[in-house]
Formats: structure tokens, sequence, C-alpha cells
């Protein structure tokens, strides 16, 4: 049966393409070309804020602030000398903001998922009074703005003693996590036949066997692209980090390249060196895993 369904999507896709095909072809050329300009447009948007960071990062504050700007730096003005500052600095501890980032995004995500998985896979596949009203319910926590929810979580962090603490802001991120990794993995969980996990139970299998050896394979997908969503969530976070963590080694990127730019009163060099070593693992993360997150999402938004 799951090869049959996976045939009958596999011809509807290709059905699906060789009609746009055909559009494509029929359309008039008015609108080929202005669907190429407008493409050229977004992407010309979209991409030059990023090529700016890294050009700004390699050259030095007397080139940024000539008279005649230039969008292409000369060889002989390109240097490493905003890196070499960079990791170098005494007073702004970069390379320890860089691995709390990567120890907090890392854990919060981990955990997020491993409760996301049996989360979402109880509200697929266990009947219990009350099932849809909770797997809707969690989604309510995304209406409310985070500020809105700052206050309360520190008063609880506070009474249970953390407040500056790496645990303290791992769990609030993976508060955060929770809801939608819930959401994205059950729709998932939902579209394996389940017929499948029931064969698996009449071999012996126990649940907690089903969802390791059948569910969670797959819903790799889905599990890569929840994990992506939740370490970047984490890695990006700005405002419970500030409010949470008071000691300078506890703090994490977002807080870091602020107090670059403070420290080294706005010498921007500096302050793009370290945005480009932060968006690096990011950009790394999404290009090796960039087919399990468009499959993910795309099953995963489906009701």
């Amino acid at each position: 049966m799951f090869t049959k369904i996976i045939t009958k999507t596999s011809q509807a896709v290709s059905s699906m393409s060789r009609r746009l095909r055909r559009q494509s072809i029929e359309a008039p050329l008015w609108e080929r070309v202005g669907f190429f300009l407008t493409l050229g447009l977004v992407g010309f948007v979209s991409v030059f804020p990023f090529y700016w960071m890294g050009v700004t990062s390699f050259v030095d504050e007397a080139w940024l602030y000539q008279r005649t700007p230039q969008l292409v730096p000369a060889v002989s003005d390109l240097s490493l000398t905003n890196y070499q500052t960079l990791f170098g600095a005494e007073t702004v501890p970069f390379v320890q903001y860089f691995l709390n980032s990567l120890f907090i995004g890392t854990v919060s995500a981990a955990l997020g998922l491993a409760f996301a998985i049996f989360g979402a896979y109880s509200f697929a596949r266990l009947e219990y009074p009350g099932r849809w009203i909770f797997s809707r319910g969690v989604l309510v926590n995304y209406m409310f703005a985070g500020i809105l929810l700052v206050i309360p979580i520190f008063q609880i962090l506070v009474t249970l003693g953390l407040v500056n603490n790496r645990l303290g802001i791992i769990v609030t991120h993976f508060i955060f996590v929770i809801p939608l990794g819930l959401y994205l993995l059950g729709n998932y969980f939902r579209s394996i036949p389940k017929e499948i996990e029931e064969a698996g139970l009449m071999d012996g299998y126990s649940r907690i066997e089903v969802i390791a050896r059948i569910t969670i394979p797959m819903s790799k997908p889905a599990i890569v692209a929840t994990y992506m969503y939740a370490f970047l969530l984490s890695w990006n976070e700005y405002l419970y980090a500030s409010v949470i963590l008071r000691d300078q080694g506890l703090y994490t990127l977002p807080i870091g390249i602020e107090q670059l730019q403070y420290a080294f009163e706005n010498v921007w060099g500096d302050v793009m060196a370290a945005s480009v070593v932060t968006t690096i693992p990011v950009l790394i993360i999404f290009l090796y895993l960039q087919k399990y997150l468009v499959e993910g999402l795309s099953f995963g938004n489906m009701d």
C-alpha cells in the first residue's frame, strides 16, 4: 500500500511538472520577460546584503568611508585584519560566544526534538480524551508575541534558580521549539499509513520499537526540518538570552555582536566579520540539509 501511495504521488508530480512546462512555453514573451526581471530583482535584493557584509568584513574603515564608493574592492584592499582583531580581542571573547551558541542551540534543539517526536506521535496515533484539543492548543502559544512572556518566564526561572545559567536559556528555547515541532511532526506522522505500524505491532514490536524502527526512519525529512528550525531559533534568539544571561562568559552570538559593536565603537569591519562567522554555520546546515527541509515542511504543513 505504501508503495502504491508513493507511485501515485510521483505520477501526480510528474503530470504537474509537464503542465507547468507547457504553460511556460505557451506564455507570451512579455510575461516571461516580466517574470525573469522580477525574479532577478528579488534575487538581487536578497543576495546583495550578504555580498556587502562579506566585502565589508575584508576591507578596512578607510575603504568603507572613501569619497567615491566602490562595489567591488581591489585585491590590494582585501585583508584578514578584521578577523584577526575579532578572534584576538580580549575584551570581547568572540570564540566563547560562538561555543556558547553552538552548545545551547544543539542541546535545546535535541531536547525539543525528542519531546516533539513522542508528543506528536501521541497526537497522530493514540486515542485519549481531549486529544484534538491538546493537539490544536499547542499552537495557541504562537498567538502571543514573545515579549509578552518575558516577565512570566523570567519569574519562573528566578524561582527555579536558573537565571544567569545555560540551563535556563536552554529550557526557554526548548519551550518555544515544542509547539511547532508537535505540529510539523504530527501532520507528517499522519501521512504515514497506519498499516505499516500495525504490521510491526503484529510482528511483536512494542509501541516504542515501532516509533524507533519504523516511524522515525520514515519521518527523516520532517525530523531534520524540525531540528533545523529549533537550532536556528536558538542560534538567532536575542531577547530572552539578553534577559536571562548576565555574565559575559555565558553570552551567545547575538549578544556578543552587540557587545562587539559597543566595544569597538561601531568599527563595521569587525562587526561584519562577526556576522559572517555567525552566518556560516547556518549556510552550511541549510545547503547540506535543504532537501530534507523542503520535503519536511511541505508534508508537515498538510493537515
